[in-house]
């Protein structure tokens, strides 16, 4: 199984990341906090994604009736945000 990535380097400073990158500085703000604690915990979490656990399931081969074990297993879940869903589908006007 996967070990979760570790940082090994300090994020820059906000007013340098900003420069950096070419954004402002409360973008920056929240960039630079999300590897603070990522450098924390070991993990960078992106608001929105998530990780699930599934759990080991039994499900039936359907060209043979053959019955296969499915094994437990983290997969990544995504939820779009509201401001993206309405530019992308605008929402009907009644």
């Amino acid at each position: 199984m996967a070990r979760p990535a570790k940082i090994t380097t300090r994020f820059p400073s906000v007013l340098e990341t900003a420069k950096r990158l070419g954004v402002s500085k409360h973008d920056a703000m929240i960039l630079s906090d999300l590897a603070e604690r990522s450098w924390k915990t070991g993990e960078f979490v992106i608001p929105g994604i998530g990780r699930v656990d599934r759990k080991a399931r039994r499900r039936r081969n359907q060209a043979t009736g053959e019955e296969i074990k499915i094994p437990a297993k983290k997969v990544v879940k995504f939820r779009v945000a509201k401001d993206a869903k309405e530019v992308i589908v605008p929402p009907i006007k009644n």
